[in-house]
């Protein structure tokens, strides 16, 4: 009877470095600020335009004033979205590189 060879384990993937644990805290935050539907339709909206009007975030949702600012503020507690007041409006935008850390953890 002849042996079977020993086959050598396989790679599940290539080799990342691991996380350290303020970062993954950081992403984890992130994901967690995401894990609502109006947040990541409210980031989308942003994504396609500099800067949004928070009255045009007000229209674009059949929302309150006070639960999109709620969403608003999530998102900012989570560095996605930073905002700059001018005069009784508040603008917003994504944060290029918080944007970018999520893209490069889920591996794009």
């Amino acid at each position: 009877m002849q042996a079977l060879p020993v086959l050598q384990p396989i790679c599940c993937g290539p080799q990342t470095p691991p996380l350290p644990e303020p970062a993954r805290d950081v992403l984890a935050a992130r994901f967690k600020a995401l894990a609502d539907p109006t947040r990541v339709a409210i980031v989308n909206r942003l994504a396609a335009a500099d800067e949004v009007c928070v009255c045009d975030l007000n229209a674009a949702f059949e929302l309150s004033q006070p639960t999109i600012s709620h969403h608003l503020r999530i998102l900012r507690e989570a560095g996605l979205v930073d905002s700059t007041r001018r005069g009784t409006w508040a603008y917003y935008r994504l944060v290029p590189e918080a944007i970018e850390a999520l893209r490069g953890a889920l591996g794009g």
